[in-house]
């Protein structure tokens, strides 16, 4: 299913040109839903563009191969800066005042005015990172309110050859695409890689790449210090090659064999050998010293970049690696004997949740910057074709008016349901309540009968019929009815007493008794 809603990156490298494209979830986290990759070595050195047309090509590969797994048209790609000519100059801007007045938002943004307008040599300003503010004898980060005379403005200005955005801007169009907006790598990779409490103690950043080298360093949560070194790890392969190895062979041997550090070692083996598949091989010790000098070479320039910055004794959160050369073994021990600082964290991954384990987005801190572009991109990058756009408005409003036909239906479909319901609690209370009426009618009919049976009983004992009677009265009984139960068990048992005494035999004994009792009064 084609996706209508997505932001698209760029990672210009000198190795390979990088596309991604992704969606932002409410949670913050990303949705990856395309990647594309084409080798860039021919066209790109240093980070720098330099051949335009192969470069074009490049990008119109890896925008192609995004549309085809996206199943959609890119409009527009966020692009990241970065490169040799990058780097960082400090600059500062005064206001002295007639009187003391309060600092207004106004003053701040006059003196970022003037800032942005110094003179530079074949060079132009991509950033500002605005540094603290001297407000009398202190300094600030939030002037704005406070009354002075004067005002000091210090800013740190990322500067990169005149060349850079507009060669990407006329490679991407040529491509036959639009530039969403200009990004700086070293700044994006900071904000996915380090932690604010990293970026608030104080840290340094190193991105190492495959031509260059990234520096950043930051304290209290600001952008310090800039550097780009022109080295990386391709120097390693080249100075393996240089051995008359070819270099894809070298290439396999640093990443099978290298290590930034070994420890020295009484049992080394010194004709101890490394080899790819039977092509080539190299003495062990030999490929060791390679690897470690030029390793050595890169972080010794690392180290006077953060001395440089001013920082170097304010690094409370130590140094921290990513890149796709930061995956070279013991590389943090190389850190540690250089810098002697032993805060190293290795940066694998960025502090952004990805949804979606797409297969070609692999956890070794070579796709943090391109995760990070993806990540500070804000517009959708799809190219909505007017047309389809309109079939598409009006298929969603026929879809629309089919869901609220529906949830019309099922509306009447519940109230004529609901209706029938209480239609038929309402049929069965009446039944209820006939039952009821028709039981006590036929209570009310046996107890009639029953009191006119009692009645007839009494009647019938008077006239000592008590055989009747007891007819009568265990017809009552049968009439069931609960008020009169007593009354009947009393009435029966006297009647069945009377019937008993006026037997013959009871009368001729009653008889005989009274004479005898008479008798006995007589003699008396």
């Amino acid at each position: 299913m084609a996706v209508t809603d997505f932001i698209a990156a760029i990672e210009l490298g000198s190795s390979k040109i990088t596309g991604v494209a992704g969606k932002k979830n409410a949670d913050g986290s990303i949705h990856i839903l395309a990647y594309a990759s084409e080798h860039s070595s021919d066209c790109i050195r240093k980070g720098i563009i330099y051949n335009l047309d192969k470069t074009t090509q490049c990008l119109a590969s890896v925008i192609g191969k995004l549309e085809e797994q996206l199943q959609a048209s890119i409009k527009k790609v966020y692009v990241g800066i970065g490169g040799q000519s990058l780097r960082s100059i400090r600059n500062t801007e005064t206001k002295q005042l007639d009187t003391e007045v309060k600092i207004s938002q106004a003053l701040i943004d006059e003196l970022m005015k003037n800032n942005r307008e110094m003179a530079l040599m074949d060079q132009e300003m991509l950033a500002v990172e605005p540094q603290e503010y001297k407000v009398g004898n202190q300094l600030t980060t939030e002037p704005v309110g406070i009354p002075t005379e004067h005002i000091e403005a210090h800013y740190v200005n990322i500067i990169g050859r005149n060349t850079l955005r507009s060669n990407i801007r006329q490679c991407v169009r040529q491509a036959g695409y639009e530039v969403a907006d200009y990004l700086l790598s070293p700044i994006v990779t900071a904000n996915i890689v380090l932690t604010a409490s990293e970026k608030r103690s104080g840290c340094a950043l190193v991105d190492l790449g495959a031509d260059t080298t990234t520096v950043s360093v930051y304290k209290n949560n600001i952008l310090r210090h800039l550097a780009v070194i022109p080295l990386g790890s391709n120097n390693i392969t080249k100075d393996i090659a240089s051995l008359q190895i070819e270099e894809e062979d070298a290439e396999q041997l640093k990443l099978r064999y290298a290590s930034a550090y070994t420890e020295p070692s009484e049992e080394e083996d010194i004709n101890q050998e490394y080899a790819i598949d039977g092509r080539c091989s190299i003495r062990a010790r030999k490929l060791e010293d390679i690897v470690e000098a030029r390793t050595l070479e890169i972080l010794e320039n690392v180290w006077n970049q953060i001395k440089l910055s001013g920082y170097s004794n304010e690094l409370h959160a130590g140094i921290i690696l990513t890149g796709g050369a930061s995956q070279l073994p013991n590389l943090n021990k190389a850190f540690i004997t250089v810098t002697k600082i032993d805060k190293i964290r290795i940066a694998q991954t960025g502090n952004i949740e990805l949804t979606d384990d797409h297969q070609d987005i692999t956890p070794n801190g070579s796709q943090n910057t391109l995760i990070g572009l993806l990540a500070a991109g804000k517009d959708n990058c799809c190219k909505i074709d007017p047309h389809k756009s309109q079939l598409s408005w009006i298929q969603q409003q026929e879809e629309e008016d089919e869901v609220q036909k529906k949830a019309e239906e099922e509306r009447k479909r519940k109230e004529e349901e609901e209706r029938r319901k209480k239609e038929e609690e309402e049929r069965k209370k009446q039944l209820e309540a006939e039952r009821i009426r028709q039981e006590q009618e036929r209570a009310q009919k046996r107890l009639r009968e029953c009191e006119a049976l009692i009645s007839e009983a009494k009647r019938l004992a008077e006239r000592k019929k008590y055989k009747d009677a007891l007819n009568k009265l265990e017809e009552a009984k049968s009439l069931k009815v609960a008020d009169k139960e007593a009354e009947l068990d009393d009435l029966y048992q006297t009647i069945n007493k009377q019937k008993s005494e006026n037997t013959p035999f009871k009368k001729l004994f009653n008889f005989l008794k009274t004479e005898a009792d008479e008798m006995m009064k007589g003699e008396n």
